[in-house]
């Protein structure tokens, strides 16, 4: 498989390309997070470089196969290296961390999505306050959940062209034409610091080699397998940590064609809301379930 293919790829398919390619992702993101993220990246195949002072970022977001900009401490300094790696032509995902709360990384998401993402992940409240249509959560923390968040999210993927993903209970991403949610996980990866946040880059890594819905989609299986696993040999959110981090190396390519665990639906007018959940998984929907996760 080419890297960047635009056929749609399954989930095990994304994970073997990932494997094979060890691709190069480049971070800019929050302080807290940082070794986590990059772990996490090492654990799943990829290889992490935090490249992210004014000078630098731009030059190295030419050579990475796909970028994470993260606002989760956006400094003065974070800011203008984000400014520059947006610019660089790689495929890249903003997590607009706790954006519509704080001013000032509100508005610097706002200029950084006019330079157009590949995906726009975050949780339900920042993407509603990112759509416009909500003032954002209790700090990083969704106020909302993922279906509240449906109809902005499909908003603001046709009106940007990024693939959306409002990470949740039920993960839900769409392109603007599909609604794809992805069931599982466990709620211990919300206990752990940077789990969203490794989420994040976990798809800029998948950017490296398939097309955005598809690393949307597959990233969020990764990790809602992982996390399964981590929590069955856990004793807290500590020991989930750990085991987290040798889950993603452990997961297979065949442990992610559960179809069961994706369904879709088509997004239609974001004003009608979601589907009930028969017509969310027969006839073209199942269709197209198949094809994501074949």
């Amino acid at each position: 498989m080419s890297a960047r293919a635009s056929a749609r790829v399954s989930p095990a398919e994304a994970l073997a390309a990932l494997r094979a390619a060890h691709p190069l992702v480049q971070c800019i993101t929050n302080a807290v997070v940082t070794n986590v993220t990059a772990n996490a990246l090492l654990a799943l195949g990829a290889a992490p470089a935090m490249c992210d002072i004014p000078g630098e970022a731009g030059v190295f977001a030419r050579v990475a196969g796909g970028v994470l900009v993260n606002l989760g401490t956006p400094t003065s300094e974070q800011r203008d290296a984000a400014r520059e790696a947006v610019t660089a032509g790689t495929p890249w995902v903003l997590d607009p961390v706790a954006v519509g709360v704080l001013p000032v990384r509100t508005r610097l998401a706002a200029d950084l999505l006019a330079h157009g993402p590949s995906i726009v992940r975050g949780n339900a409240s920042e993407v509603l306050a990112l759509a416009g249509a909500g003032t954002g959560g209790r700090g990083v923390d969704a106020t909302d959940g993922p279906d509240a968040a449906r109809a902005a999210a499909i908003a603001l993927a046709r009106r940007t062209g990024a693939v959306v993903a409002v990470s949740g209970a039920v993960d839900l991403v769409t392109d603007g034409t599909d609604v794809v949610r992805v069931h599982g996980g466990d709620a211990l990866l919300t206990r752990m610091t940077g789990g969203g946040c490794s989420l994040g880059a976990t798809m800029a890594a998948f950017l490296a080699v398939c097309d955005p819905l598809a690393a949307a989609v597959a990233a969020s299986v990764v990790h809602a397998v992982a996390s399964e696993r981590a929590a069955a040999v856990a004793d807290g959110p500590g020991s989930f940590a750990v085991a987290f981090l040798d889950a993603l190396s452990g997961v297979a390519p065949g442990d992610l064609a559960d179809a069961g665990r994706l369904t879709v639906e088509p997004a239609g007018d974001p004003g009608d809301g979601p589907p009930d959940a028969r017509a969310a998984t027969d006839g073209a929907a199942a269709s197209r379930a198949g094809e994501v996760a074949r």
